[in-house]
């Protein structure tokens, strides 16, 4: 149980204050231990830090794969839109886990860029073989304009990275606007 609660203490102020200004002392006080007992968890900060991170990718690819278990998917346009509007759903409600992707990936501790940076790619590989197919599909049922496999996703990875941050400029309602636009857009794009 104290695992689960030093995480969950961790993220918020890892997320608020990065890791540099989340101190272990005010993360043992926020689960009501003394600082030395986080050690028999965790190695140290670093360790506590990656681990917050594993389990918000994780938490992530989880939502997405079991959006992509209940959904149908005959019709490839349906599909990407459901995952482009669930993937920005998610991260609205889960600003925590969110803001700490974001301070993590963008601004992270010169110490672990390389480890974050790798640890990203291979929880990414989970979602690029959802997209994989979802595409490949696309592709054979002629609902998509021949193109690259890769340049398909890469279009759509870098469609959704944009309105990830761009979650932190605008209202929800601007927000929609600009997913809408960026959907219209990418699909004139790619269809048949």
């Amino acid at each position: 149980m104290t695992l689960a609660q030093i995480k969950a203490v961790s993220l918020p102020l890892f997320a608020k204050h990065g890791y540099e200004g989340a101190s272990l002392s005010d993360i043992a006080q926020g689960v009501g231990i003394k600082k030395p007992s986080i050690y028999a968890h965790f190695k140290g900060k670093e360790d506590l830090f990656l681990a917050v991170f594993e389990d918000v990718l994780h938490h992530q690819v989880v939502a997405m794969e079991q959006l992509l278990r209940e959904m149908d998917r005959s019709d490839t346009e349906k599909v990407l839109y459901a995952y482009l509007r669930a993937n920005c759903l998610y991260f609205k409600q889960e600003d925590v886990k969110a803001a700490f992707l974001k301070r993590a990936m963008l601004f992270p501790p010169a110490a672990l860029a390389d480890e974050l940076r790798a640890r990203f790619l291979r929880q990414e590989e989970q979602l690029l073989a959802s997209l994989t197919g979802i595409f490949t599909e696309g592709l054979q049922k002629g609902h998509l304009r021949p193109n690259k496999l890769a340049d398909l996703i890469a279009a759509f990875l870098a469609m959704m990275d944009g309105l990830f941050i761009q979650l932190y400029y605008y209202t929800d309602e601007n927000h929609d606007e600009r997913i809408e636009g960026a959907w219209n857009i990418f699909w004139s794009g790619v269809k048949q």
